[in-house]
């Protein structure tokens, strides 16, 4: 037995789209099996969405489950490609998404998808972390990191924060290529298990490119692992850059290792996160019966 996906991807973030209705008896058995890079089909997770096209603008209904099985409330790519899928199939140039963190505008602009990520919060409960007030420029775990939600939980670290021991010696915190010198394998698993998160973070670092913008790299929960891009990350990174002063840039030029992302504010202060999309090719993977299970 076996069901049909649709493999997506947003600046390098990839993703299996399987229709929420097929049968799936475990999915988190699936993602464990067909999200690895060498025996599965490879991604950083399945979309399972239901569309329900009666409304206007069509809504989407999004459930992401990560490579280890369990199930993530947000992913700024993962709404993205959600959105472009649902829009393939509707006509339509809006879409509405509701997502364990809230329901979601998504539109098609400019040849890409643009999604609002809603409003960020630093309040440790909403993070969460184990904290009596919100954590900014703090040190866990040897790296210094603030703490912000922007869908799930991130701690934004720059490069210049970042302790000698994680950074490729001779490469100027300055230069260019800093953020490729840090061993984030190294440092954020440590920060990403730290007592002080409750339920985990993912652990993003930012370089500034002295025009307002950054260069971002991502070890994501559940994927366990970096990703070539991080949508929540990308609004994060921004969202901490402006409350810090180390810009004032809008839109918010993000660029993680699989290609650039903008990051904007409207007027209710919601994020909003824009880039391409890509439907990348069609397949079907194997599911197992429940007397297989």
């Amino acid at each position: 037995m076996s069901v049909p996906f649709q493999k997506y991807h947003g600046t390098g973030n990839d993703f299996l789209i399987i229709q929420a209705d097929e049968y799936v008896p475990d999915r988190g058995a699936l993602a464990e099996r067909e999200c690895d890079r060498d025996d599965g089909v490879g991604a950083d997770g399945i979309l399972y969405l239901a569309l329900e096209d009666r409304f206007e603008p069509p809504r989407v209904v999004m459930t992401l489950v990560q490579p280890d099985g369990a199930t993530a409330p947000m992913c700024g790519n993962g709404a993205r490609c959600a959105a472009d899928w649902a829009m393939e199939r509707t006509g339509a140039d809006s879409v509405m998404i509701d997502t364990q963190a809230g329901t979601l505008r998504a539109d098609r602009a400019d040849g890409g998808i643009t999604v609002e990520m809603g409003t960020p919060t630093f309040d440790p409960d909403e993070v969460p972390v184990r904290a009596d007030e919100p954590v900014f420029e703090e040190e866990i775990e040897g790296l210094e990191v603030t703490m912000v939600n922007t869908g799930v939980p991130h701690a934004v670290s720059f490069v210049d924060d970042v302790p000698d021991e994680f950074f490729e010696s001779g490469v100027s915190r300055t230069s260019s290529d800093a953020i490729d010198a840090v061993d984030l394998e190294a440092v954020a698993p440590r920060v990403r298990y730290a007592d002080a998160f409750p339920v985990g973070t993912n652990v993003t670092i930012a370089s500034p490119d002295g025009e307002g913008g950054f260069d971002q790299r991502t070890y994501e929960r559940g994927v366990e692992g970096e990703t070539e891009s991080c949508g929540t990350g990308a609004v994060a990174i921004a969202v901490v850059a402006r409350r810090l002063g180390l810009t004032d840039a809008d839109p918010v030029e993000v660029r993680p290792p699989g290609g650039d992302l903008q990051v904007s504010f409207n007027d209710r202060g919601n994020a909003t996160l824009a880039g391409p999309v890509e439907h990348e090719f069609d397949g079907e993977v194997p599911v197992r019966s429940p007397t297989e299970l």
